[in-house]
Formats: C-alpha cells, sequence, structure tokens
C-alpha cells in the first residue's frame, strides 16, 4: 500500500481518490478549504494554504507520503524539487509541475522546442499590455493570466463587439488581475486562432512502458472553461500524428528521468490540417471527465496505473460525451433539482461534485451519456438550488 498526498481536492482529485482507494491505497487529500470534494473519499484530509511553502513542507514532513499527486497549479511548486532529490516520488516530475504551474513557463519551452503555436507576449503592467496588442498581427487576441485555473480571468478583445477595442483592452487586464492566482501580476496576451475545433489529447507516460495517447476529446468552451465535450473527435491522419508528434515531444522534455511517469491534458487548436499547441497540464483534465464514459479505463485510472508503474497495454474507447452542471447561483448549502428527469434519459450516469459551496458559473457536477445532444439536454434538467432557502 502506498501513501499519496494530493495536493488540490476537487471533482478530478475526487475521482482519482476513488480510483486509488479501489486498488487498495492510502490518500491523504489536501486543499486550502474543508470538506473539498476529494476530502469527502479520502482517508485524511488537511487543510492549508498550498502557496505557502513552509506550510506545504510541514504538511509533507508531517505526512510522509510515497507519492506526491499535485492536481491542482496553485502549490508553492519550487519545493517539490528538494523533495523530489529526497526520494519521494513526485507526479509526473517536479520540472513537469514547475513549468506548467505558470503558462508562460510552459509557453516559452514549447516555443523553445519548435512546437507551433500562436503569437504570444506578456505583460506586468496596463501600458505593457497595450503596447503588446498593438504589435499583434490582429486586433483580435486572448489575454489571461500566467497563473489560474479552469478559464478565470480570460477575456477575448473583438474589433467586431461594440465595445472600443483599447476599452476592451484595458478591461481584459483588470479582469485577469482579479482572477489570477498567486502573486504575479503579468498576463499573456496571444493572437487569436480562428481554429476549425480544439482537442485535448490525453497522453499517458508510463514508467517502463511506451507512451499511449487516448483517442482526441473534442469540446468546448466558454469564458475559457469547459462546457461539454465528446470522444472521440474526427482528425484527419496528418492533424492527428501532428498532434501525436507535438505531444510526445514536450512530456518527453518534462519527464526526462526514467521513472517519471502519468497523464497529461494536452491542448491543441486545429485549423484545417494545421496543429497549434494551447497549453498543457500535467495531470486529469476537465474535459477528460468524459473518460468515465467513453474509455473501459478513464484517465483517472489512466494516471494512478502509470504513477504506480502498473503496465497499460492499450486504450480502448467506446465513446461518449459529458455536459457540467453549472450553478446560476450563490449558495451556502447547495442542492440539486431535476436529477430524476435528467435520469430518465437512456444510458445517462450523473456525478455530482459535492462542493460545499456554489457560485455563479461553478462547476457542481458533470452529466455522462453516449452521445453529445443527451447529455447536454439532461445537464439542463438539472438546476442548483439554496437548500437554505428551500428550507
Amino acid at each position: 500500500m502506498k501513501v499519496i498526498m494530493l495536493l488540490g481536492s476537487g471533482e478530478l482529485g475526487k475521482e482519482f481518490v476513488i480510483s486509488a482507494k479501489r486498488m487498495g491505497h492510502y490518500v491523504i487529500a489536501c486543499d486550502s478549504y474543508d470538506n473539498a470534494p476529494a476530502m469527502q473519499v479520502a482517508d485524511r484530509r488537511v487543510v492549508f494554504n498550498m502557496l505557502d511553502a513552509g506550510e506545504l513542507r510541514q504538511a509533507i514532513d508531517e505526512n510522509k507520503p510515497d507519492i506526491i499527486v499535485p492536481e491542482i497549479e496553485a502549490i508553492a511548486t519550487e519545493i517539490l524539487y528538494d523533495v523530489e532529490a529526497s526520494g519521494i516520488q513526485v507526479v509526473p516530475s517536479a520540472r513537469a509541475v514547475n513549468l506548467t504551474m505558470n503558462r508562460d513557463a510552459i509557453r516559452d519551452r514549447a516555443a523553445e522546442l519548435g512546437l507551433k503555436v500562436a503569437k504570444f507576449a506578456y505583460a506586468e503592467s496596463e501600458e505593457e499590455l497595450i503596447a503588446a496588442w498593438q504589435s499583434m498581427p490582429s486586433e483580435k487576441v486572448v489575454i489571461k493570466p500566467v497563473m489560474s485555473s479552469s478559464g478565470k480571468g480570460q477575456s477575448v478583445v473583438d474589433p467586431e463587439s461594440e465595445v472600443d477595442t483599447l476599452i476592451q483592452v484595458k478591461s481584459a487586464w483588470y479582469y485577469a488581475c482579479d482572477n489570477m492566482r498567486g502573486n504575479r501580476r503579468r498576463v499573456i496576451i496571444e493572437e487569436f486562432i480562428d481554429f476549425d475545433y480544439e482537442i485535448t489529447l490525453l497522453t499517458v507516460k508510463q514508467k517502463t512502458g511506451r507512451t499511449l495517447f487516448c483517442a482526441p476529446i473534442g469540446h468546448v468552451q466558454k469564458n475559457g472553461d469547459y462546457q461539454y465535450s465528446w470522444q472521440p473527435h474526427h482528425m484527419s491522419p496528418r492533424a492527428i500524428a501532428d498532434a501525436q508528434a507535438m505531444a510526445m515531444l514536450i512530456t518527453n522534455d518534462l519527464t526526462p528521468d526514467d521513472g517519471n511517469a502519468g497523464l497529461f491534458g494536452v491542448e491543441f487548436f486545429i485549423k484545417g490540417d494545421v496543429v497549434y499547441f494551447s497549453e498543457l497540464s500535467p495531470r486529469p483534465h476537465d474535459t477528460g471527465m468524459v473518460t468515465l464514459k467513453s474509455q473501459e479505463l478513464s484517465e483517472f485510472d489512466l494516471h494512478l496505473r502509470a504513477i504506480l508503474g502498473l503496465p497499460i497495454r492499450s486504450i480502448n474507447s467506446v465513446g461518449g460525451a459529458s455536459a457540467v452542471i453549472l450553478s446560476d447561483i450563490e449558495s451556502s448549502n447547495p442542492g440539486f433539482t431535476g436529477l430524476e428527469q435528467a435520469l430518465e434519459m437512456p444510458k445517462v450516469d450523473v456525478r455530482i461534485f459535492g462542493k460545499p459551496t456554489a457560485r455563479k458559473n461553478r462547476r457542481m457536477g458533470v452529466v455522462l451519456a453516449d452521445n453529445l445532444n443527451i447529455a447536454r439536454s439532461s445537464a439542463e434538467q438539472i438546476k442548483v438550488v439554496d437548500n437554505d432557502r428551500r428550507s
């Protein structure tokens, strides 16, 4: 039995804990607030500020894990190098976690490796952002914090909008600053790629076996946050080959040592047969929630098996779709209505995350189904309500 410390205890962590418990391991779930989703199914919970290096080091020293599995970006990742050097396994590696904590570091590394990326620049003030925007090949750009999660703080500046573009740029600066994590007031601005579609390519690095790829996951985002996804998404042979080659190149770079292993969520924009690298997460991906329905082994099962060095011979997809359940209210005691109607649909499954509070546009659950239309229509049946007002 391994002692696994999970850094971040959201809905993705919850599913990972379930996979780990099925294999008989002891899991310590950590987060900055109590009763987070993964804590509800873990053996032990620890609440502390994971951006505080001292608190993180203390939690590691007190709990003595065999394996540390980061689930979020907001971690004092610099101490993980020392932790890894001491013999504790950091998933997939301290280097990968550190580089991907900030969009600037991973975007720079992708460009250095020769991956095709949209033109981008950084800004640490409103004035720098305006200058960077003026240097872009098009006025239409995407602006987001270098450190955030789930699309928070992301804006699209569109010259066809009724709002003056300069005003949009200034507003994007303040929106990004208000929603960034950590203490770095820095944003990335990139040209808007008028892509045909975007995908997540789940990439599994094994300790000894070959790198495996899940079938491409198509997804639609709103304000940088995923709304629904489906697998498989059709791609031309050339596009899928280029995406896999890019994913292989960058994940090899992030896991340079034998024994580094885990699942990566690698995102791409596709225009025709041209593939652009977008972002990378060294952990299960929110759009990959669909694999709870669409694959024989979910992304969480694959992540666990790779971490433990258990063989993964192949990844079989049977197809499926997911759609998120979003809250449109604020509540400290949320509940749900419409579950009966949603589950009347054929082959529908519902996963309620168990988040202790709700806020507007927060993901509170996901609907899984065989096809996208059923997943979306079922998700629309489910509403988040305030239990305090109902009582």
